[in-house]
């Protein structure tokens, strides 16, 4: 991480698909997919999928504050999960897949605290999403990293990754790195 960058950590459902939407993002220099908010030391993911470590499947984004603000983050991940489901998002189910905010800093806690507050109250069903100070981040395995781009043709991605990263496009067009989007 160079010191121009920040560091934001979030999970809302399979890595895959939240890594996905987040590279779309102009001020984003990477996107890792990992584990947070457990307590095991270096889960591997099958033991994170057996829900016996208590860690979530979370993404750690580094960006430049300066062109993407930690207040654009939460607005784009909170649109691409929906943070009012209680351990699950579409079809995967458990704990590894809640909605959870995992702040850096005292700066994060209030930004997403008060996120978090003003969606609660404009939503009809409660917002469940837990706020924690990030502990450790523990990188997944090689092959969950890029994985929507590497697996272009998987089923997966193709119904839950790909409508999320078409809806940062869409929604958040102004925010969303031409160079990424010219790939496809």
């Amino acid at each position: 991480m160079s010191q121009e960058t920040e560091l934001a950590t979030f999970g809302g459902g399979c890595f895959w698909c939240v890594e996905a939407a987040l590279k779309e993002l102009d001020g984003v220099h990477g996107v890792t997919s990992g584990y947070a908010g457990g307590h095991t030391e270096a889960p591997t993911y099958r033991e994170v999928c057996a829900e016996t470590t208590g860690h979530a499947e979370v993404v750690q984004v580094e960006f430049d504050p300066a062109r993407l603000s930690y207040e654009e983050l939460l607005e784009v991940f909170f649109a691409v999960h929906d943070p009012t489901q209680l351990n699950r998002q579409g079809p995967d189910v458990g704990s590894q897949y809640r909605s959870i905010v995992l702040y850096h800093d005292d700066d994060q806690k209030r930004l997403a605290a008060a996120y978090i507050e003003a969606l609660d109250e404009e939503s009809d069903d409660s917002v469940v999403t837990e706020l924690e100070p990030l502990d450790t981040f523990y990188e997944a395995e090689e092959y969950h990293q890029d994985y929507f781009d590497k697996n272009p043709n998987d089923a997966y991605c193709n119904f839950h990754a790909k409508p999320k990263v078409e809806k940062v496009r869409e929604k958040f067009a102004e925010k969303v790195n031409q160079t990424a989007t010219s790939d496809d």
